[in-house]
């Protein structure tokens, strides 16, 4: 059995929706952002299996008003990467590479905060997803993988479509996402809010490079200088 791994802070189910929605953009960069204009969105459609359908897809989950409640719904996680997606056009429209697309909307702990529960944009786009049960074409894919897809309708009529996601960045079989690449910035993301940031890339990351570790430094091993902030997570700039 493979290690799957989530490139950012989400509902592991709604992976492959996350992968069709950034390889759509990438793709169709223009096309779906309109150089950052949120309303260009008419319609979102995803399709997925049971459970993500009876879970994230939960008529419940589509008024989330806490952290916990909006990691585990799909329509909150998929339009606040779209959100990010509006607000980065003029970086995304430069670099459109998947992996830096990966790290650029990557979902953080100040995705989840008060401010971005209610943030307007996010919560224009969640009324107009819609969620379908794709039934056994997609039941009978799981749990091999995360069977998903997902389309766009812009405004201007134009339509994108992902097709069947099976194997996201982050599952095992994927073959197209490179791990060690957006994994090290997501670690490098959060470890940063309470890490000093030289330390943890020059130590953890290229702990494996260290062939002579001695017996304190073992045991000294997560010794390290702690950040403190008084700051709500909403004032904390890890943008």
């Amino acid at each position: 059995m493979g290690m799957h791994f989530k490139l950012g802070l989400y509902e592991h189910q709604s992976a492959s929706a996350i992968d069709g929605l950034i390889n759509m953009i990438a793709n169709n960069t223009k096309e779906i952002l309109d150089n950052g204009n949120h309303e260009n969105i008419e319609r979102i459609k995803i399709t997925s299996y049971e459970p993500a359908y009876g879970i994230i897809g939960d008529p419940a989950k589509r008024n989330p008003t806490t952290r916990q409640s909006a990691d585990h719904s799909m329509v909150y996680i998929i339009s606040s990467i779209l959100r990010k997606a509006f607000s980065m056009y003029d970086n995304i429209q430069k670099d459109s590479d998947i992996e830096e697309l990966w790290k650029y909307l990557m979902l953080l702990p100040r995705d989840y905060s008060s401010k971005a529960l209610y943030n307007e944009v996010t919560r224009s786009l969640m009324k107009k997803i819609e969620f379908e049960h794709g039934v056994d074409e997609y039941d009978a894919q799981y749990p091999k993988g995360i069977p998903t897809s997902i389309s766009i309708k812009t405004a201007k009529g134009e339509e994108f479509d992902s097709g069947l996601v099976l194997f996201p960045g982050g599952h095992a079989a994927n073959e197209t996402v490179s791990l060690n690449n957006i994994l090290q910035h997501k670690f490098i993301r959060l470890g940063q809010l309470g890490l000093d940031r030289d330390e943890l890339v020059n130590f953890v990351l290229n702990l494996e490079n260290i062939a002579d570790l001695s017996n304190e430094q073992l045991i000294d091993i997560y010794d390290c200088n702690i950040k403190f902030s008084d700051e709500p997570i909403d004032k904390i700039d890890d943008e």
